[in-house]
């Protein structure tokens, strides 16, 4: 496996990976789908887009961005998608370990999480297990797809 910046012609099958978690309704915030020139725009704004490639497939990806601007712009946020089928491989942890090292590079200082769903068991522990620190919890912050509301969990690590 391999983790290396996205290229132009990964755009399809990142776009797949990312609109499969859209459409499940139980983690990203974004309510619509990518096409490919949305797409291409939306992963090109992106500090850094980094995904995880084996034998010649995208497994997973992430984009990096600032969490905010001017004297909290040292504060970059992060998302994380791994394909449906390819989930339980640690694809995950490989993903955000590299997104720990190129936000530094980057000259960030610190990552932060503004919504992980509280009941995003397999993401929270990860987050934890890797120095991670729950900052507290927020009542109702994310609607589910089915409309229902679930409590969020910020997170940070100092980088």
């Amino acid at each position: 496996m391999e983790i290396r910046k996205y290229k132009d012609e990964d755009l399809e099958e990142m776009i797949s990976i990312w609109n499969e978690i859209v459409e499940e309704g139980i983690a990203f915030p974004q309510e619509d789908l990518l096409d490919m020139e949305s797409g291409a725009a939306f992963f090109a704004s992106q500090s850094y887009t980094g995904v995880a490639e084996d034998e010649g497939r995208i497994k997973g990806l992430y984009i990096l961005h600032p969490n905010n601007v001017g004297r909290c712009g040292h504060i970059c946020n992060a998302s994380y998608a791994v394909d449906s089928s390819c989930r339980g491989l640690h694809i995950g942890e490989m993903l955000v370990t590299d997104c720990l090292e190129q936000a530094k590079k980057l000259g960030f200082k610190v990552l932060q999480f503004n919504a992980v769903v509280e009941t995003n068991i397999h993401a929270r522990h990860l987050y934890e297990r890797l120095g991670f620190t729950q900052l507290g919890t927020i009542k109702g912050g994310f609607r589910m797809k089915d409309g229902h509301y679930e409590n969020i969990c910020p997170y940070y690590k100092e980088l």
